[in-house]
């Protein structure tokens, strides 16, 4: 089997357990974060009413300017910006859905970023 396939099978099937055991409500939105090699990507869902409360990336207005945008200072920014956002639309707590990633590197930077600017979870 190709490397490259291998990896991507054994992230949906992280992916996919996680995905099984968290859910986000009223009260604790689901924290979903995704990384390409140069963004990263992160939303706070409601999923039983279905619908995104807010979101952040690195693409939009207000990221870093120049330089990388794939690396854990720019993803630590993205956690700040949503934590901003999140608290704006009134969420305080959150369940955390890695998406599959492992914890560490970006998604840490991030998760840790997002804590640090009011965040739960």
């Amino acid at each position: 089997m190709d490397k490259t396939k291998g990896k991507a099978h054994r992230r949906a099937r992280r992916r996919s357990a996680i995905r099984q055991r968290v859910s986000g409500t009223t009260l604790r939105p689901r924290l979903s974060v995704y990384k390409s090699l140069n963004h990263f990507y992160a939303q706070v869902i409601d999923d039983l009413a279905g619908k995104t409360l807010a979101a952040a990336s690195s693409k939009e207005k207000g990221a870093p300017a120049g330089g990388k945008t794939g690396n854990a200072a720019t993803a630590a920014s993205v956690g700040s910006r949503l934590a901003e956002k999140a608290k704006a639309a009134g969420v305080s707590a959150v369940v955390f859905d890695r998406g599959g990633f492992k914890y560490h590197g970006r998604v840490k930077a991030f998760a840790d970023a997002a804590r640090k600017g009011g965040l739960k979870f």
